[in-house]
């Protein structure tokens, strides 16, 4: 017990050493609903943003397809959902991502049935240390329009990236070097100045990441069995085992084993 304390304790003090272009400490300071709000109104430039709920890390499943993990996931008083993603790493496809992640959304939306309508407007919030399209602002929105026209196509899903490589002088290029930064003691940034401050400097905070990490540690441990299961069903599929059987003793449904083992699912 002891031995597993400390390895919570030291994955605490791990996290806090971070800046905001951590996705987990960033996923821990945005789920305080005044954090994400400060965020979202600083880089859409709209302060009459009121966001509602929030929630970090938030898993959208799909059972014949890839997961999706959510940074953070926000609704405002007017229905709109917002995923806010900080993203490091320069060598995905960011279009293609952003556009798996909207699709992910919408579907987890969209209950069988329901008219198109009725889907809400998403925003994507694309947060990332390096300017990663090149275009040389530190906040810019993808705008679709129809041919020469000029005239907008709204299809109710708005990307927008924002950098901390540009600084413009403006309000995002600000808030971007204080993400770089995460200084408890700059309180420049509202109520995210505030949330880092506590998580960082305060008990109650402490403690908070402390719970953080212990998550971190069992969904780590967690995905270790799932990858133990799915060699063990590899090896018995191997040996003629059915996927039935393999199914019972993995304690999963036939259509998982068929995913595992990349046989299509009618």
């Amino acid at each position: 017990m002891g031995d597993y304390s400390e390895v919570i304790r030291k994955g605490a003090e791990e996290i806090l050493k971070q800046n905001l272009f951590s996705d987990t400490l960033a996923s821990i300071a945005l789920e305080d609903i005044g954090a994400c709000q400060h965020v979202v109104r600083t880089i859409l430039g709209r302060d009459d943003i009121e966001i509602i709920s929030v929630k970090g890390q938030y898993r959208l499943l799909n059972i014949t397809s890839k997961d999706t993990i959510l940074d953070a996931y926000a609704q405002d008083s007017t229905g709109r959902k917002i995923n806010i993603e900080i993203q490091r790493r320069d060598t995905v496809d960011h279009a293609r991502r952003i556009r798996y992640y909207g699709s992910m959304i919408d579907k987890s939306i969209l209950d069988k049935g329901a008219y198109y309508d009725e889907l809400p407007d998403v925003y994507i919030i694309y947060i990332s240390e390096t300017d990663l399209l090149g275009v040389g602002e530190a906040v810019y929105p993808v705008t679709k329009t129809l041919g020469k026209s000029g005239i907008p196509y709204d299809d109710g899903n708005y990307v927008v990236f924002a950098n901390a490589a540009i600084d413009d002088g403006s309000d995002t290029a600000k808030l971007m070097k204080y993400f770089e930064t995460a200084d408890p003691d700059d309180m420049s940034q509202g109520d995210l100045s505030k949330r880092v401050h506590y998580l960082k400097c305060e008990k109650g905070g402490n403690d908070e990441m402390c719970k953080a990490a212990e998550e971190l540690y069992n969904q780590g441990k967690e995905q270790g069995q799932i990858e133990s299961t799915k060699s063990m069903a590899f090896s018995l599929y191997e040996s003629g085992v059915s996927e039935d059987l393999i199914a019972k003793a993995a304690n999963v449904s036939v259509e998982t084993v068929r995913k595992w083992l990349g046989i299509s699912v009618a």
